[in-house]
């Protein structure tokens, strides 16, 4: 289905590239290129171009050492319907949100469609503003199985960290960790808990990108 709006006309693949803008929190080029099912990152970047020059989309430089990040500008939310400005892109969890689609990628490569999924920032919203508490990175169900998965690049209180793991471990089947290879005391409080907790699984985050 082929729509007219001024000097472009979308398709379906640029509402697809509009909602997954939406639902992550940051998203590289490379990353739309998987996410919306592009065959080559020039195709992507060539589409991706287009839509900026017609006030689709933004493409900021916030990170130094960092590819630019892409959002969605008001003339996308309204063509998906989404209301409310603007989201902050907070430059300390850049890294961190990252590798949360970097993951994202890794299940979707092992065979978890990324329409299976929802993101943090969803089920934040689905909550509703009274209730802030912690969420996972995001989920999906195979199997009838839940499962969230969980990037922790840094160590929080070893107190709130067993809170969000026994959390976990009440409201879904698995709960996936995925820690970078140089942090030994989060692996280490993880496997304290596996006992008490033995739903949890440990992937490194290694293993994501070499499987990429």
């Amino acid at each position: 289905m082929v729509f007219s709006v001024g000097e472009i006309r979308l398709v379906e693949r640029d509402y697809l590239i509009f909602r997954e803008l939406e639902r992550w929190r940051v998203l590289l080029g490379r990353h739309i290129k998987t996410v919306a099912g592009f065959s080559g990152q020039r195709a992507c970047d060539r589409r991706l171009s287009k839509l900026i020059e017609t006030g689709y989309v933004e493409r900021k430089k916030i990170l130094y050492g960092v590819p630019a990040i892409y959002k969605n500008t008001y003339r996308a939310k309204q063509s998906i319907h989404v209301t409310g400005g603007q989201e902050k892109i907070r430059t300390e969890q850049i890294i961190h949100d990252i590798e949360v689609i970097e993951t994202a990628i890794y299940f979707n490569k092992s065979g978890t469609a990324f329409s299976d999924m929802t993101t943090e920032k969803q089920l934040h919203m689905t909550d509703g503003f009274s209730n802030r508490n912690h969420r996972p990175d995001f989920i999906f169900t195979k199997d009838n199985k839940k499962t969230c998965v969980e990037i922790e690049l840094s160590l929080k209180s070893k107190h709130r960290l067993e809170s969000i793991i026994k959390a976990n471990f009440l409201e879904y089947d698995f709960q996936i960790w995925v820690v970078p290879n140089t942090n030994p005391r989060v692996v280490k409080i993880l496997k304290e808990n596996e006992t008490l907790y033995p739903n949890i699984e440990i992937l490194e985050l290694s293993e994501v990108y070499n499987c990429q």
